[in-house]
Order: C-alpha cells, then sequence, then structure tokens
C-alpha cells in the first residue's frame, strides 16, 4: 500500500463525500480504489426491501476482457453467498491454468454491504487470470466496501428524507384542501338556508321583487355549489384516470373563440385580445379542452383583476401552442412549480378557490398527450403555455 496510508483513507472518504449522482461518485472512489487495488470488473448488489433479493446498481468493466460478455463473471452467486453467510469470501479458480483464456480463470472477492449495521448488499471484485487476493488486498476491499456503505446509507436517508418531504407537503395541502372546502361548502349553503328561511316566514310577507331577489340568490349558490362539488369529483376521477374522454376532429380556433364569447358576456367589462391562426383539427374532446380555456380565463379575471387577457394560438412544426397572458401581479418565484399540484393556492393571494381549477387542466392537456405550463415574472404578469400536438391517437 502506499507509504501514507491516512492521507490515502482521507483521499477515499473526500470522494465518497463528494457531490453529484451516485454513479458518478462511485466511478470517482472505485478509480481512487484502483490505484490501490487492482480489479478488472467490480459489481454492486442491494438487497430490494420488498422481495429480499439482491439487484445489481453499478457494475463495469475496467481491465482486462472489459470487452466481455455481460456474463463473463459479475459474481452473482458469490454476491447470494456472501449475503447468507454474512462475511467477506474469496473465490478462485478450481484448476488455474495458464491459458490465455483468462475470462475462464476468475477470481472473486466478495464484502457485505451494510445500512445501519444490517446486511444489505454485496460488492464484488472480479480479476481475470489472478493474482491471489492477499490479506492486504482483502484489508484494502473492506475499506471500499464500508466507505460505499456510508455512500448508500447516506443516499438512503436523502431519499427518505425528500419523500417524508413530499409527504409532508401532500398532508398540508389536504389538510388546506378539507379547510377551505368547509369554508366553500359553507358559504353557499349559508345563504340558502338563509334566504330560503326567510322566505318561509310567516310573520314577514316579501314584495314580488324582493322574492325574486332572494331566489336569485338562492339559484347561484346552488350552481356554486354543484360546481364545488363537480370539480371536487371530476379531480377524483382524472387522478384515478376513470374520467371519459370523447375525442373527434376538433379546431381550437373555433373552441376559443366561442369560449371567448362566454366570458365576455359574464365579464362585460374584461378585456380580451385574440391573435390566432387558423388552426389544423386536432382530435381532442372538445368539451374538456373548452373546460381548460374558461379555467385560464377565470383565472385571470381572479388573480389579475382589471388586466387586459390577450390569447395566442399559433402552430410551431406538429404542436400547436396555445398562449394565455394577463398583465397582473404574478405569481411568486416559489410558488410557480406548484400551481398545477392538487389542492394548492398561491397563499398571498386574497381570492377563494379549492385550489382544484389547474390541477383538473393539467390532467385534461395530459390526457390529450400535451403539456401545460406557466412563466411569470411578478409584478408583469403570467403567461400560460398549452402545448398539444396535432397527430395524436385519442385516449379514451
Amino acid at each position: 500500500m502506499d507509504n501514507q496510508p491516512f492521507s490515502y483513507v482521507n483521499e477515499l472518504m473526500k470522494v465518497i463525500n463528494g457531490r453529484g449522482d451516485t454513479r458518478m461518485v462511485i466511478e470517482k472512489f472505485l478509480a481512487a480504489l484502483r490505484r490501490e487495488f487492482v480489479f478488472d470488473n467490480v459489481a454492486t448488489y442491494l438487497q430490494d426491501n420488498e422481495t429480499g433479493t439482491l439487484e445489481i446498481v453499478y457494475a463495469r468493466a475496467v481491465g482486462r476482457a472489459k470487452n466481455a460478455e455481460a456474463d463473463a463473471a459479475w459474481g452473482e452467486d458469490i454476491a447470494n453467498q456472501v449475503l447468507a453467510k454474512k462475511q467477506f469470501l474469496i473465490q478462485e479458480p478450481e484448476t488455474p491454468s495458464k491459458s490465455e483464456d483468462r475470462v475462464r480463470q476468475a477470481y472473486l472477492l466478495g464484502l457485505p454491504l451494510r445500512a445501519d449495521g444490517i446486511l444489505n448488499g454485496a460488492l464484488v471484485f472480479v480479476r481475470f487470470g489472478g493474482p491471489v487476493y492477499t490479506d492486504e488486498h482483502v484489508a484494502v476491499a473492506t475499506l471500499g466496501a464500508e466507505l460505499l456503505s456510508v455512500l448508500f446509507e447516506r443516499r438512503a436517508w436523502r431519499k427518505m428524507n425528500e419523500e417524508l418531504g413530499e409527504l409532508k407537503q401532500q398532508i398540508q395541502l389536504q389538510e388546506d384542501f378539507v379547510s377551505t372546502i368547509s369554508h366553500e361548502l359553507r358559504t353557499p349553503l349559508g345563504f340558502i338556508k338563509g334566504y330560503s328561511t326567510s322566505l318561509l316566514r310567516e310573520d314577514t310577507s316579501w314584495d314580488e321583487e324582493t322574492q325574486k331577489e332572494f331566489l336569485t340568490i338562492i339559484d347561484e349558490e346552488a350552481d356554486r355549489l354543484s360546481l364545488l362539488i363537480e370539480n371536487v369529483l371530476e379531480s377524483a376521477r382524472l387522478q384515478s384516470k376513470t374520467l371519459p374522454l370523447r375525442f373527434q376532429p376538433l379546431r381550437l380556433d373555433a373552441v376559443l373563440r366561442d369560449v371567448s364569447t362566454r366570458i365576455r358576456s359574464r365579464y362585460k367589462n374584461l378585456d380580451v385580445s385574440l391573435d390566432l391562426e387558423a388552426s389544423t383539427a386536432i382530435q381532442a374532446d372538445g368539451v374538456r379542452i373548452a373546460q381548460v380555456f374558461e379555467n385560464l380565463f377565470t383565472n385571470a379575471v381572479k388573480y389579475a383583476p382589471g388586466s387586459a387577457i390577450i390569447v395566442g394560438l399559433k402552430q410551431v412544426g406538429h404542436l400547436l401552442i396555445v398562449t394565455f397572458t394577463d398583465r397582473g401581479p404574478g405569481i411568486p418565484a416559489e410558488s410557480l412549480p406548484l400551481i398545477f399540484e392538487r389542492f394548492y393556492r398561491v397563499r398571498s393571494e386574497k381570492a377563494t378557490g379549492t385550489g382544484l381549477g389547474l390541477y383538473i387542466c393539467k390532467q385534461i392537456i395530459e390526457a390529450h398527450r400535451g403539456k401545460i405550463w406557466a412563466e411569470s415574472t411578478p409584478g408583469q404578469g403570467t403567461t400560460f403555455f398549452i402545448e398539444l400536438p396535432i397527430n395524436q391517437i385519442a385516449i379514451t
């Protein structure tokens, strides 16, 4: 070994603690290890948590016979023996030969890998045609296995921490949703109950105009309640991939004009500009695509009040690109990656909502094999992009 073993160990530890993806770190580590411990093939096996079987997670041929077939000795048998016997093992050819066919003369060294002190894999080194493994070689290889165990254990903990973070976020989103949906349900129910109770009072008589006003409010709040329930059910069907889609030839420019007309009739003062190229017909569900466009319009009205909305449509190659642009306050950078998540709402906004609208839009567009995303500059506005393929196979 090197005359300065401590500096060599320190070098190996620096590599293991280095940044980068796991495969890159392993390759750098094994390159450093091979300066003091020569091998031709190396393979790393980790135990699958569910099946208990060993799965190869890294393998590389770096020395003699590196162009040999994949089954030329990756040491799967000795890896399983290491796992069974819980110790390092050496396997040498039964009849060593001076034959130049060294691929048939494999010298294998298998070492255990552990996580939290529990055996969960094996590291296998292969030498073709020797030399045999000495005690010094085994010591260096054991050090390599211990440091790789640290790497895999740390990466596993990091992955678990990320999964826990995602789970925590999902739980928080669902808690927010329960709170929001409770409020959203109470509001229309409160109006319906309040005005219907007023109409039913026997000690008060209401003139015809007042009765009509009360009934109009009840009707509007019932529609609001119905829409809310439908959004919740629809998001569940989209998540479980059970929402039926009816594909037929569709012109997006025609759909955008129709939706724009309906939106203008609903919001009399809304400034909408259309910049639409005549589009090639695509296979799509007209009702669902119109639903997406309506949601983006109402979203802009809600979060960019008073802003003009510019809607564009153009063809780029085999894709149709739809854009919805507003000049509102924009979306905070930290919220932009999350706005299409189920139940997510931008917390800084005062506008109400369930956090389902954009989630539903994304699921519908993806069911059409398309993409939807947003770009935003705080204080300058937001643009939503929809990308739909012209030539697509209908998904039924």
